[in-house]
């Protein structure tokens, strides 16, 4: 398949820039930070984007979504890149819905699904318990108990998690931290008894949550997909909201060099643009390739992911190119600034703090780089 945009998604590149240029650029984000609003992301935001239909860009149209799948999807994480948007939309509208369309009964289905692409229902995952990303080392217990489930532990990094209506939560049913089996996932709601959420504050001012269960019960309808084998459910709607992320990254490193070629053009140092200096034009052409390289990975990827099959090596490639590539262009961005990139007064230093963490968000770059070599049989 050719690695370029076919009409109906050009055209939703179009709208997508547009739509989040105008509605939620840096200084929406800015002012959701100087206000302390405690989602973390303007209501009217993502009612507004329910009604462009982004909400339901990765659910079918039979449960009220729009079905325009992983390209789709991947053109609005990166027009959200380009502005810092901040939504839930890729707790919810991606790594949620993916894992319910992969792992929910067709009740959970049809229940959840047509209010995730509405924007009624936010979701949150809750995955990893430490700060490196890892869930067969999952240690955190579900029992059995009343004809359902006790959850004990605790949860960390969960995206979007103090103003999510239910959380997605993976804990071990049976077996010891580190084993592939014996993890089972579990839709808990925000309100229920022994849930206690509290907001993380972090450099990219978004709403993070550590998450602790003390005797959580939930009942066996709440179980997605098969006891034990959470894995094998979990994993292709992980690849898809590490594809995702790939791509709101790509929009981190895009901006970042399209902000930093302006300044070149304008700022003057000894009576001369700097970008007449030579040294600075081999580092912006170096961005350049690496951004193009990137575009091309994070496209595969997503063409992959809609095509089906086993896409396990497409998601590490592409995250993994997408951290080295925003952490470059983040890292040039500030040092071409010189000293206005280091200050809050100017939007560049907002990019390098979105991008760090979603660097780290379900697998930095050495995790990838490690998963895509055992993919490739090393």
């Amino acid at each position: 398949m050719a690695l370029v945009l076919n009409e109906e998604q050009a055209l939703l590149k179009e709208s997508a820039d547009g739509f989040f240029a105008e509605k939620a650029p840096v200084s929406e984000l800015r002012q959701l930070r100087d206000d302390k609003i405690e989602a973390c992301y303007s209501l009217d935001l993502w009612n507004e984007m329910a009604e462009m239909g982004f909400c339901g860009i990765m659910i079918d149209e039979e449960n009220g979504g729009v079905d325009f799948g992983m390209v789709g999807a991947g053109i609005v994480a990166e027009a959200m890149g380009k502005n810092l948007s901040a939504s839930p939309f890729h707790a919810s509208a991606v790594a949620a819905a993916s894992i319910i369309g992969a792992a929910g009964s067709e009740q959970q289905k049809t229940s959840l699904l047509p209010a995730i692409a509405a924007g009624e229902l936010t979701l949150g995952i809750a995955i990893d318990e430490t700060g490196a990303h890892d869930p067969a080392g999952v240690a955190m217990k579900a029992t059995t108990s009343g004809g359902g489930f006790k959850l004990n532990g605790m949860k960390t990094f969960v995206q979007d998690g103090t103003c999510a209506d239910k959380l997605i939560v993976l804990a071990r049913t049976s077996g010891e931290a580190g084993e592939a089996d014996g993890l089972s996932l579990f839709l808990v709601d925000s309100m229920a008894a022994g849930l206690i959420i509290d907001q993380t504050v972090m450099t990219d001012s978004r709403n993070w949550a550590k998450v602790t269960f003390e005797g959580v019960e939930t009942g066996a309808e709440t179980l997605l997909g098969e006891e034990g084998a959470a894995l094998k459910f979990l994993e292709p709607g992980l690849d898809k909201a590490r594809i995702i992320l790939a791509a709101e990254l790509l929009g981190i490193a895009q901006e970042c060099l399209d902000q930093t070629v302006t300044y070149l053009q304008e700022r003057k140092q000894f009576g001369v643009l700097i970008g007449s200096f030579q040294g600075l034009q081999h580092r912006a052409a170096q961005l350049f390739s690496e951004i193009a390289v990137t575009r091309s990975a994070v496209l595969k990827a997503m063409q992959a992911a809609d095509a089906g099959g086993d896409f396990r090596w497409f998601a590490s490639l592409a995250k993994a190119k997408a951290c080295k590539t925003a952490e470059l262009a983040t890292n040039e961005a500030i040092q071409m600034h010189g000293g206005i990139g280091m200050t809050d007064e100017f939007d560049i230093g907002f990019y390098i703090k979105r991008a760090r963490t979603v660097q780290a968000l379900y697998g930095d770059y050495n995790y990838h780089a490690s998963r895509f070599a055992a993919c490739s049989g090393y």
